[in-house]
């Protein structure tokens, strides 16, 4: 595959190991990550020797989404040219931008759902926003103490993407999934479980290896018959929608990041202040 900066692939065995490796930015994606991101993620969801893959992020923390720095900053000129044409003005907003990175990201989650064997997301320490989105479209997700859970978009002013809205209402009920979008509280790990959002608290130091024991576990199984059975289950809860609605997230996502809340809420994210949103 060649060198990846910030995404790291293994292999123990049968289990392919992605962990994310960009602490100094809480493990977050600009788009060199998450094109990274979707490389490993479809090596291993395509390669017939891995039979079971947990995705993990470095240093106590597992992913916090699209950069914001990076979408501050104005994204990869460059890489924008194929999404925009060249006399777009960076003023007008960071819907191209978030685009540049949330493209590749979706296509890895749809991947992983579609993929003939399980995911299983490692959370250390905080999932939120993109992160989050990763860590609910995956199979099964195990969880530190020190985890937790936040939805995050409503503090930019933004309206969800990375699958958050189209999986927490199949995982927790409407109800749930709006008091999450609505109130966005921050869960902590013991109580995503008790709403149902991951399956596995374990201790801090046990994670790698807990998680670790689980996907070598799934890798002896018959791995066909997860694959089908992962299939129907899929079926039954309406995954062949997928795609379909994190193609109506990007758009709707970017059309909300070219406005004036979001310019609001990431200037207040990056001075640590509460931001004023206006009416739309």
């Amino acid at each position: 595959m060649g060198d990846m900066k910030h995404i790291r692939l293994e292999r123990e065995g049968a289990v392919g190991f992605l962990t994310i490796a960009r602490r100094e930015r809480l493990n977050s994606l600009d788009v060199e990550t998450a094109q990274d991101f979707r490389r490993a993620g479809l090596q291993l969801a395509r390669d017939r020797d891995v039979r079971a893959v947990v995705i993990r992020g470095e240093g106590g923390v597992f992913c916090s989404g699209a950069d914001l720095k990076y979408i501050r900053d104005g994204g990869d000129r460059e890489d924008l040219g194929y999404l925009q044409p060249e006399t777009r003005k960076p003023d007008e907003g960071y819907g191209e931008i978030f685009k540049q990175i949330l493209e590749y990201i979706h296509s890895t989650i749809s991947e992983i759902r579609r993929a003939p064997k399980p995911f299983i997301a490692a959370v250390d320490g905080p999932a939120a926003a993109g992160g989050f989105g990763i860590a609910m479209s995956c199979d099964l997700v195990i969880a530190s103490e020190r985890a937790w859970f936040e939805w995050a978009y409503l503090k930019t002013g933004l309206t969800g993407a990375e699958s958050s809205t189209f999986f927490l209402p199949r995982l927790v009920g409407l109800r749930k999934a709006l008091e999450l979008v609505l109130l966005n509280p921050r869960l902590s790990a013991h109580e995503a479980l008790e709403w149902g959002l991951i399956n596995r608290v374990v201790s801090n130091g046990s994670l790698d290896s807990e998680a670790a024991r689980i996907a070598a576990q799934l890798a002896e199984s018959p791995t066909a018959a997860l694959g089908v059975a992962k299939g129907l289950l899929n079926q039954a809860a309406g995954m062949d929608r997928l795609d379909v609605h994190l193609d109506a997230e990007l758009t709707e996502l970017a059309r909300i990041a070219d406005g004036p809340n979001f310019a609001a809420g990431l200037a207040a994210f990056f001075d640590k202040r509460s931001p004023e949103f206006e009416s739309e």
